[in-house]
């Protein structure tokens, strides 16, 4: 009962602090002319608390490929909205003690702090708009493929809890948490089912502890890189404000619904979900974009890059268990 009531308090202290904003700005006009946004969030901040991937999965490419809104701005907006949302998911994930790798978390997000800054400072100045957007939905979509495999072909064993870490796997743990770093600096979100693609290959954890740890991971990545990108690289412009306002109502209530309605799905459930969310962004960006020559290369490179790189978690498995 006390845990319902701290939420609600939580809940109820981000809604009167948005209505006076909201109020004392006079900004309700940004509803009319932001509506879209808030629209996207509504399955966005639902799709970030029910799978592993954040409410940037949605927003994203929505709003690259839709609207033809710059990927900065994008990026900007999917760091902010899920700091809200993924982070009233994540206050639900512990207050109800759903079960989680607590371990894993903190190792993956030590390494996602410096993944975000280099990659903030190091790879989104070299990475051009239209492959930014390709890369997303074409890496993504090779873990799809893996992940449909190994569990729907090869029926792959599941284990409810991880074992102990050596300092071998610490460090790779880290290494992974820097590498998802980068790719949530450049596109928003990343650092959650890319820790959680290598949680079930490589440690066989179970779908259904998986994703609300990927939550909370990217809970946290995302609350640093919106700091980030608000008080040191101080590139947060009044066009993604905007967009946060007329989302944020939406995302506090999205999110922690969507963690309600997983956890009490089957794992089965859990991973085909995950499967139809991968399939429809590559679908969607493939009519919106029409890739060809350069671009149409890179994704295929990708893919097979992501493919055979996902595909080494499992032999790595096999070889240690």
């Amino acid at each position: 009962m006390l845990r319902k009531i701290i939420i609600a308090l939580i809940v109820l202290l981000i809604l009167i602090t948005w209505v006076i904003y909201m109020i004392t700005n006079n900004s309700w006009h940004l509803f009319y002319e932001n509506w879209f946004m808030s629209l996207t969030m509504v399955f966005g901040s639902f799709i970030a608390g029910a799978s592993s991937e954040g409410g940037g999965a949605i927003a994203f490419p929505v709003m690259t490929l839709m609207f033809d809104i710059p990927p900065q701005i994008a990026r900007n907006f999917s760091l902010a909205i899920q700091s809200v949302g993924m982070g009233m998911a994540s206050v639900l994930i512990v207050a109800k003690k759903i079960k989680v790798e607590y371990r894993y978390i903190l190792l993956i997000s030590i390494g996602g702090v410096f993944g975000f800054l280099t990659g903030t400072y190091y790879l989104c100045p070299w990475v051009l708009p239209p492959y930014a957007k390709i890369l997303f939905v074409s890496f993504w979509l090779s873990f799809g493929i893996i992940l449909f495999y190994y569990n729907e072909i090869n029926k792959r064993k599941v284990v409810e809890a991880l074992p102990p870490f050596n300092s071998a796997e610490i460090i790779t743990i880290i290494l992974i948490g820097f590498v998802g770093g980068n790719i949530s600096s450049l596109l928003g979100s990343g650092i959650d089912i890319f820790s959680f693609s290598y949680i079930t290959m490589r440690y066989g954890l179970s779908e259904k502890i998986a994703t609300p740890t990927s939550v909370i991971i990217m809970g946290i990545n995302s609350i640093m890189g919106f700091i980030t990108h608000i008080y040191i690289v101080g590139d947060f412009g009044e066009i993604e404000f905007n967009y946060w306002l007329v989302s944020i109502p939406v995302v506090i209530i999205g999110a922690p619904l969507g963690v309600y309605f997983i956890n009490q799905r089957t794992r089965g459930f859990i991973s085909k979900f995950l499967y139809i969310v991968i399939i429809v962004q590559f679908i969607g960006a493939f009519l919106i974009i029409k890739p060809i020559d350069e671009l149409l290369y890179f994704s295929g490179i990708i893919f097979l890059f992501g493919f055979f790189f996902f595909l080494s978690f499992i032999k790595l498995r096999k070889k240690t268990f």
